[in-house]
């Protein structure tokens, strides 16, 4: 019973690092690296833009957290008053990035979408 249990508990962890994305680095380490503006700005409603400039309010993610990258740099938008960016850690090949692309087209979103290898 015991070699059956610590069995399938290394196996349920295998699977669960296996699905988890590989990164270099975390999404700080990026940040810090090119953004051209101040880090990790805490804004009136607690929420924190990764890096704003004098023109823009620019969040920084990964590729698969593409959906959640356009509604935060909209809101971070609307919050500063600076235009929105958003800088995916990956590669226009991603999937995410095609998805985040065909998304701020479609709906013409005024967002200036970059990516950054990683």
């Amino acid at each position: 019973y015991s070699m059956r249990c610590l069995f399938f508990v290394c196996l349920s962890t295998a699977a669960f690092l296996i699905s988890m994305p590989l990164h270099a680095q975390p999404e700080a380490w990026y940040v810090e690296q090119s953004c051209n503006g101040r880090v990790e700005v805490r804004l009136s409603d607690r929420t924190r833009v990764d890096c704003l400039t004098d023109e823009y309010a620019i969040e920084y993610d990964f590729t698969h957290k593409w959906a959640e990258a356009i509604g935060q740099a909209l809101h971070y938008s609307l919050m500063t008053g600076k235009s929105a960016g958003i800088v995916l850690i990956g590669s226009q090949g991603d999937a995410g990035y095609k998805r985040a692309k065909d998304v701020i087209d479609f709906y013409e979103l005024p967002i200036v979408l970059n990516t950054l290898r990683r």
